[in-house]
């Protein structure tokens, strides 16, 4: 089925047609030693911003320290497993309220 967009027939989409023949453009063919020249000239290049160094700085730092505080975990877990893991009901609303407040306004 072919579908027909203001006169623009299935022949007509994405081709480069020359204002003068309305026939599409062909660029003219390079020779191998032209191409091989010219991507041997062509060159690409980066600057990243003192921002993204000092980003990749961070990034770096952070990992370098541990995704899990091994020490802090067996410590909890010898509290909880001792009943002396105390929870501050107060200080944990009030974590709660400041992180719901920061997230909704």
């Amino acid at each position: 089925m072919t579908v027909d967009f203001n006169g623009i027939g299935q022949g007509q989409v994405n081709s480069k047609t020359s204002a003068n023949t309305g026939k599409a453009a062909t660029p003219a063919p390079e020779a191998p030693q032209e191409q091989a020249k010219a991507q041997a000239t062509r060159s690409d290049s980066v600057s990243l911003s003192s921002q993204a160094r000092d980003l990749k700085k961070l990034e770096e730092r952070l990992d370098s320290y541990p995704e899990v505080d091994d020490a802090r975990v067996e410590q909890i877990k010898a509290a909880l497993a001792d009943g002396s893991y105390k929870i501050d009901a107060e200080q944990l609303a009030q974590k709660m309220l400041d992180m719901d407040n920061s997230i909704f306004g």
